[in-house]
């Protein structure tokens, strides 16, 4: 069975070990051997947990972990051995990374995987049951692809980079090194570019592909289309969550996240270090220039100048303090017009 990380530890290290790795500073026991990581409530002997938050603090004094992720406000509460660090969510992220590492087993490629006799393949690939290979497929030392997963003609595969179960890239994709794509997620699919002939609809060849950079993750049964002349791009280090859709001749910026069904209507073009709540929706041929962070269920219809935070929307309401609201909304003009008048009115005109 092929899997992303490995089912049960593959390292044991010492809490002094697990410091240096987070720049962290032990408080107890710096030989404790640690080999799991696990929630406060549900630690115990040998596994590391870890306090994001304050309001966890309730959990960590009858915690039975061996050793505790924290900061230092949250030294004195703890009843066994920390790691002291200034953002212990981060250092948890570095340590379970650490004790679970991803793995590319290599040199296999499964009896039921169909190759095209023109495909470079390395040694140390990892190629499961049912895959299809396509013609003048490049795969890079390292790579592990998933079981039914489809790699057509031209396509460019990086380093240490993993395909689960049933992806499939289309013509011509080029993945990065150490790109990781959850199952189902299809990558340069046809765009949705269509012309209007006299109320008939004509399909508009999509002649780009996608390109996508190092340590880019695509989350489950996400799709990134096909450029319809230039290629979509995706540059190194960003982070896509499920069921996302991007549209053709998208290009977001390096270190931008983007969280589960957003959609990203075409050629628009997105800046590094940006964050996009869990449904959004963001308008084509628009540009978001750098660090721009917009908030779930928001729309975006223009571009974005200025970086900053961004929301849309109403939060929710009790049901009938909505019908009030929805109400009000209608009335909007009205009051504007009211209120204009009644200005006049004050100023003796």
């Amino acid at each position: 069975m092929f899997n992303s990380a490995v089912d049960n530890v593959h390292d044991v290290k010492t809490l002094a070990e697990l410091a240096q790795h987070v720049d962290g500073r032990v408080e107890g026991n710096a030989e404790l051997r640690i080999s799991s990581v696990a929630t406060l409530e549900d630690a115990r002997k040998g596994a590391i947990t870890f306090v994001a938050s304050s309001r966890y603090c309730q959990f960590l004094p009858n915690t039975l972990a061996s050793a505790v992720i924290l900061g230092e406000t949250e030294v004195e509460l703890c009843p066994v051995s920390a790691i002291v660090v200034d953002n212990p969510y981060l250092a948890y992220a570095k340590i379970a990374s650490l004790l679970y590492p991803c793995l590319h087993p290599g040199g296999f490629i499964h009896s039921t995987a169909v190759i095209a006799a023109s495909a470079n393949i390395s040694d140390s690939a990892f190629i499961a049951q049912n895959v299809v290979i396509g013609e003048q497929v490049e795969i890079a030392a390292g790579v592990a692809i998933g079981p039914g997963s489809v790699i057509s003609d031209h396509c460019n595969i990086g380093k240490n980079t993993s395909l689960l179960a049933n992806v499939t890239l289309c013509t011509g994709v080029t993945l990065g090194e150490r790109v990781l794509v959850h199952p189902g997620a299809v990558i340069g699919a046809d765009g949705f570019g269509i012309a209007n002939d006299n109320g008939t609809w004509i399909k508009i060849p999509q002649l780009g592909s996608v390109r996508i950079g190092n340590d880019v993750e695509v989350g489950a049964n996400t799709t990134i289309d096909r450029g319809a002349l230039n290629d979509t791009i995706i540059e190194e280090g960003v982070k896509l969550d499920n069921l996302i859709q991007i549209a053709h001749n998208v290009e977001i910026g390096a270190h931008t996240v983007v969280a589960a069904s957003v959609g990203i209507a075409g050629s628009t073009k997105i800046g590094r270090h940006c964050a996009f709540g869990g449904m959004v929706g963001i308008a084509g041929h628009i540009e978001i220039v750098d660090n721009v962070q917009v908030t779930g269920m928001s729309m975006v219809t223009k571009s974005i100048a200025k970086a900053g935070v961004y929301s849309s929307g109403i939060p929710l309401q009790g049901n009938l303090e909505w019908r009030k609201t929805a109400v009000l909304l209608k009335q909007l003009n009205h009051m504007q017009q009211r209120i204009k008048q009644l200005e006049k009115q004050a100023k003796g005109t």
